[in-house]
């Protein structure tokens, strides 16, 4: 897969409301190694949204790969027009400082949020434009990603579309894998 839609929890639904929760370390670690797993598979383009929480953690973790893999590439997508707008003046920094960092930049809608349609627009262009998807995401604890788990099914009805999935015990097993390194240190 060269161009992978990585996307899964928003902080709230982890329960993780400051960066300095040692939870990032351990999600950006978890991400960190499902990318590196992809680039070893020809992974070309890291594409996702702005949502705090996964999609910008793995932002900044692609970011942080290019050092290595200077040919990744990074795209944000978002939604609609003021994605985000109505978030805390830090948070929205911080994706501003993210939209000026990646490599490709994109509203798919550029009307401000109208309805879900745009939601679902949106969910649609990615599947278009990515040859499968990590989603961090467990089927036994539900949240928004529940909706991009959908329309994925949806789109693998059609057409074969490879998903690799990270739930909570997968999770658990990279922060045991993530402090043992830390130990080893």
């Amino acid at each position: 897969m060269s161009r992978i839609w990585m996307t899964g929890y928003r902080t709230y639904e982890l329960g993780v409301f400051k960066e300095k929760d040692p939870r990032v370390q351990v999600l950006k670690y978890a991400i960190k190694k499902k990318m590196i797993e992809q680039l070893d598979l020809g992974l070309e383009w890291v594409i996702t949204g702005g949502q705090l929480g996964v999609e910008t953690w793995a932002i900044e973790v692609a970011l942080d790969l290019k050092r290595d893999y200077p040919n990744l590439q990074v795209a944000l997508l978002l939604p609609f027009g003021h994605f985000g707008s109505q978030w805390q003046e830090a948070s929205q920094t911080r994706l501003a400082n993210l939209k000026q960092q990646v490599d490709f930049y994109a509203d798919v809608h550029q009307e401000d949020y109208q309805g879900p349609y745009q939601l679902r627009q949106y969910q649609e262009f990615v599947l278009n434009h990515t040859d499968g998807a990590v989603l961090l995401y467990d089927t036994e604890f539900p949240g928004k990603s529940q909706y991009d788990y959908q329309a994925i099914l949806n789109f693998q009805a059609q057409s074969p579309y490879p998903l690799e999935m990270v739930s909570m015990d997968d999770l658990q097993e990279f922060a045991n894998d993530y402090q043992e390194n830390q130990h080893n240190q």
